[in-house]
């Protein structure tokens, strides 16, 4: 009966969420309901609001996520993805699955460049599908590809997913950038070869681009070269300063988010309209985060008042506790959290409570490098399970751009890039130099 209120707390929690009510309020108003129902002096809770202004409103490292996502938004609206898909559609025509290899090369490169996971689906879901329509392309192979691919934003940085886990997580955020690199451009070759396959076992499901465009291919090859150096030179500043030790995230979000806005000049789509939409988005998208980060901090301070962590810490760390055992079950649990909560509840919630499980255990390596590599292994499993049927929210977005894909078409599309989502995160977990050599190699 110890941790009858710590379980009726998460309870109460999910069945909040499960109303629809805003996560946020949702977290805030449990912490102070459970609070008054067990006598928790109203000062104790003052506790929660000198977080939400030491860790929250006075935290400079949070100040690049406004700045990424204005990044990202401004480089949506620039056209460069457009321009992109079209070169590399031009370069590989003649060849089978043209438009699939450039959808999953766009993924990759939208996702170092935005680090939005919806505006990505969306974004290569509105471009991508209605020429892979015409061009006769199996729609489960389209959906999956492009549903896949635009969830690499969770993981590739400038993953705005890494910024608030190293904050929360207490450990460098450009480690976290750097732990991710590999794992992302594996994830990304593991696309690509998954094509190539197709490509050679079932061309049918993806033919050739139609040869519409009359550039030669030397001509069509050279403006590939040229759409791809603006925002390659964007990605290797923003990363560049951090691994170079010249910026901060911050400082280099700041890089990042002046770059996108020059690329929308150069480009001619450096509206009025454009930069109001983009600094509306990037508001409400911070506020959300903001809300959730406060709310979050009401009911961990509550959740802990109520001895929650030494309950979790009771199951985890019980005798015989073995390290791969516990950390296969966290990632299980998360996995599952997925389909109902968004990657930021996830991040503030769930990965304060279980951090300090795993930095007890004995994984052989050092408590910060478990972190590193547990952050990374994190978020390869919730780009998985947020492309899981019947729940994954990529899915969702895909099918609220296009109303005409049935829902079992998405669903049977994204099972073998889930497949090979699954594969990375075993690889990643079985191999943890994935994620911690070039970050330690970087020091």
């Amino acid at each position: 009966m110890e941790h009858l209120w710590p379980v009726l707390m998460l309870l109460g929690l999910m069945a909040g969420i499960f109303t629809g009510y805003p996560v946020a309020f949702v977290l805030a108003g449990t912490g102070i309901l459970f609070a008054f129902l067990n006598g928790i002096p109203v000062i104790f809770l003052s506790l929660g609001v000198g977080r939400i202004f030491s860790g929250v409103l006075a935290n400079w490292l949070l100040v690049a996520i406004p700045l990424f996502v204005f990044m990202g938004l401004m480089l949506e609206r620039s056209g460069i993805a457009e321009r992109l898909l079209r070169s590399l559609a031009s370069a590989f025509r003649g060849m089978s699955g043209a438009y699939a290899f450039a959808v999953a090369i766009i993924g990759v490169i939208m996702a170092a460049s935005t680090g939005i996971i919806g505006a990505s689906v969306v974004l290569m879901g509105m471009m991508a599908l209605p020429a892979m329509k015409e061009n006769n392309y199996d729609m489960r192979l389209a959906s999956g590809l492009i549903a896949s691919s635009g969830t690499l934003g969770i993981l590739i940085p400038p993953s705005i997913m890494l910024i608030i886990l190293g904050d929360q997580l207490r450990i460098s955020v450009g480690d976290l950038f750097m732990g991710a690199v590999v794992p992302g451009l594996l994830l990304g070759t593991l696309y690509v070869v998954y094509l190539i396959a197709v490509a050679i076992l079932q061309p049918h499901r993806m033919p050739p681009a139609a040869r519409t465009d009359p550039l030669p291919l030397g001509a069509a090859l050279s403006r590939l070269a040229r759409d791809l150096l603006a925002p390659l030179i964007l990605i290797f500043s923003v990363l560049g300063t951090i691994v170079a030790g010249i910026a901060t995230p911050t400082e280099s979000a700041a890089i990042g988010a002046a770059g996108a806005m020059l690329l929308a000049f150069s480009s001619g789509n450096l509206r009025l309209k454009t930069l109001r939409e983009s600094l509306y988005e990037t508001t409400s998208t911070t506020a959300m985060i903001v809300f959730v980060m406060i709310g979050a901090s009401i009911y961990s301070v509550v959740f802990r008042r109520l001895g929650g962590d030494a309950m979790l810490a009771d199951l985890f760390l019980g005798e015989g506790a073995r390290p791969m055992v516990v950390m296969l079950t966290i990632m299980a649990l998360i996995f599952v959290l997925g389909f109902f909560l968004e990657w930021v509840e996830i991040s503030l919630v769930v990965v304060p409570i279980v951090a300090p499980i795993l930095t007890q255990l004995d994984f052989g390596m050092p408590s910060e490098h478990v972190l590193i590599w547990f952050a990374i292994a994190l978020a390869v499993n919730l780009q998985t399970s947020f492309l899981t049927p019947p729940f994954g929210y990529a899915l969702f977005y895909l099918r609220g751009i296009a109303p005409d894909l049935p829902i079992s078409t998405i669903y049977r599309g994204v099972i073998p890039f889930v497949l090979l989502q699954l594969l990375a995160l075993a690889l990643v977990l079985g191999f943890p130099g994935l994620a911690l050599n070039l970050p330690m190699s970087l020091r």
